[in-house]
């Protein structure tokens, strides 16, 4: 009896029940609350590319103040390596600057006016979530340095050092592995980091990995290399102000597309500035044409980037991606971001149309025809809408979950998923499979339609493509994206070669920001199976098919997966666990949409054509291999 009593007593809760986390232990406790979400590297948002900017951007914030014109950047499978030359770590601070909470510069008003890092946190993010850290600065001759473990300080110079280098700070550091579990780097999402940071820097250099990132005109050059001029319907308008700048153009695209920065940070999700932005542009084209245009109409195929610098900037996360910044400063008399980029583009882009009638013709040309595609799919939408809004009642292609992207409470809202399938065979195992709360499935009947080249009233005549738009909840905007990823699982064979293709082809066409903003993957599944009576092991290339046979001996039993119904769902589980593989959908910064969509959909070039024979593995190629 007396030991039920205990068994059945309510926890003790009394002064012993209270615990305090120093920084390095609550760091890595909760690293969500520094970083955002952890990950493998597989998302440009993950956690590892969050700790290289964290470094970066107090590099960037020395040569914003006027130090520093160079930073050297090194980047290997598993360790990064920052080096500028601004005014160097003040030598007596080093250790405190990598290892004391709120302890930094940025406290400093006069020293940092109009910086990125604000709450001296970063740096110890850093080093509080990484294998090993070293900080060293060099200043004035001297040079002090110290390593870490995981946020524990190593070794350190006992003294300040003489130095021959040139002043600034170099970090090296290596995300701990037991955190950031099998991650990797992407070097595209690395590329576009720098290069982001280079626009927003007019004459900073960045070397990283031996390649030179390096702007003159800044958002002018990020636009002309995000779009093609031959595509847009006129040439880029680029306008500068105290604190602020912007460049817009439209061209053939559906939907909108924004690159957004606050203090040279990119800020993924937008925020006061970007709507601001959106909203100023309507009012202007509106009152420059004397028009009541549908503000849809007015941004429908925008291309657009804006930058802006405030003082002390408010961000909604400490990842820095929406700007929660109602006013350009503390000051409760300063202005407000939504009148301060309103009055500029007002002002900037009226008096750039007055000036240049043949742009502001092309502008009101492009408006016209968004309105006449508008109007002549509106009927069908409607009929469309209605027809989804019943079967989404029981919407036979969609075995949902219970959490959503749009769950604002919901801790694992971004690991949310929905698996696009085709067939009942792999539609049945991964739904067998898969976690119901974070994973959906939305199964194809076959192979989608082609939809190279059409209109977007094609999305609601086509059944199953409205069916998608309204699971994904995407119709007029990414806003409400129930899903953070998006996974298309198709076999690996020609069939699914083509599905997957198709599939792309729907996305790139109609709904591109799914793909620029990271939410598009394809799901890796292993093509064979090595066993022996002890050990088995998958393998997703024939390099790992030959490791596993040396591994496990003479004569293991071999099996081919030829599709993802020949796994079983108990084995399925293994592929969408923890262990997930998922290659990133990832546009190449040498090719627009349409460039890429009119090289592999459209008609069949003698570029094309030697693409395929020059990368086609055919069957008879995989059954050598699972002889040889």
């Amino acid at each position: 009896m007396a030991g039920e009593e205990i068994t059945n007593q309510e926890p003790i809760y009394n002064d012993d029940s209270i615990r305090s986390l120093d920084w390095k232990e609550h760091i890595r406790l909760r690293p969500g609350m520094y970083i955002g979400k952890l990950g493998d590297g597989s998302s440009s948002d993950d956690g590892i590319y969050v700790l290289v900017k964290e470094i970066m951007d107090n590099s960037i914030d020395e040569h914003m103040m006027g130090y520093g014109k160079n930073i050297d950047v090194k980047i290997s499978e598993h360790r990064v390596e920052v080096r500028d030359f601004g005014r160097g770590i003040p030598l007596g601070k080093v250790i405190d600057c990598v290892s004391k909470i709120n302890t930094g510069g940025k406290y400093d008003s006069g020293a940092f006016q109009k910086s990125v890092g604000l709450n001296g946190v970063g740096t110890k993010a850093t080093n509080a979530l990484s294998s090993y850290f070293r900080v060293q600065s060099h200043r004035e001759g001297k040079t002090k340095w110290a390593e870490f473990n995981k946020g524990e300080l190593t070794n350190e110079s006992k003294n300040f050092e003489d130095s021959t280098s040139k002043s600034g700070t170099f970090i090296c550091f290596e995300p701990d592995n037991t955190i950031f579990k099998n991650y990797h780097f992407i070097p595209q999402f690395l590329d576009s980091l720098f290069w982001n940071y280079a626009y927003l820097n007019a004459g900073l250099t960045i070397n990283f990995n031996g390649q030179k990132y390096f702007s003159q005109n800044g958002l002018l050059d990020l636009l002309s290399k995000k779009t093609n001029a031959e595509e847009n319907r006129y040439p880029i308008i680029h306008l500068k102000g105290n604190d602020i700048e912007l460049a817009i153009t439209h061209n053939n695209q559906y939907g909108e597309e924004y690159y957004s920065f606050v203090n040279g940070q990119n800020t993924t999700q937008g925020g006061t500035h970007l709507a601001a932005f959106r909203e100023a542009i309507v009012r202007t084209v509106r009152e420059f044409y004397k028009k009541d245009f549908d503000p849809s109409d007015v941004r429908a195929s925008i291309v657009g980037s804006i930058a802006i610098r405030v003082q002390e900037p408010v961000f909604e996360s400490q990842t820095k991606t929406k700007l929660g910044s109602t006013n350009l400063s503390p000051d409760s008399e300063s202005p407000s971001v939504r009148s301060f980029v309103g009055d500029f583009v007002k002002t900037e882009l009226d008096n750039f149309l007055h000036k240049n009638p043949s742009t502001a013709d092309a502008l009101l040309k492009r408006i016209l025809q968004s309105e006449r595609e508008r109007k002549d799919i509106a009927g069908i939408k409607k009929l469309a809408n209605e027809r989804a809004k019943k079967a989404n009642l029981h919407n036979k292609k969609l075995r949902d979950c219970r959490v959503h992207l749009t769950d604002e409470k919901a801790d694992n809202k971004h690991d949310s998923i929905l698996f696009i399938t085709e067939g009942d065979s792999a539609s049945g195992s991964i739904t067998k499979a898969r976690d119901v709360q974070t994973q959906a499935v939305f199964s194809l009947r076959g192979k989608p339609l082609n939809c190279f080249g059409l209109t977007k009233k094609i999305v609601y005549e086509n059944e199953e493509f409205n069916l998608l738009q309204h699971a994904l909840d995407i119709e007029d905007t990414l806003d409400n994206l129930r899903y953070n990823k998006i996974v298309i699982a198709t076999d690996a064979d020609v069939d699914g070669m083509h599905i997957r293709l198709l599939i792309l082809t729907f996305f790139l066409q109609f709904f591109p920001d799914l793909v620029r903003n990271g939410h598009i993957f394809i799901l890796e599944t292993p093509l064979f199976r090595v066993r022996n009576k002890k050990e088995t092991i998958y393998c997703y290339s024939d390099e790992e098919r030959r490791n596993a046979i040396e591994k496990l001996g003479p004569r293991p039993e071999i099996t081919r997966f030829k599709g993802l119904g020949e796994i079983s769902p108990e084995e399925f589980g293994n592929f969408i666990g923890e262990e997930i593989k998922l290659e990133p959908v990832i546009l190449e910064k040498d090719f627009t949409i349409p460039q890429l969509l009119t090289y592999y959909m459209g008609k069949n070039t003698p570029d094309r054509q030697k693409f395929i024979i020059e990368n086609l593995i055919v069957e008879k190629d995989l059954e050598e291999i699972m002889i040889a």
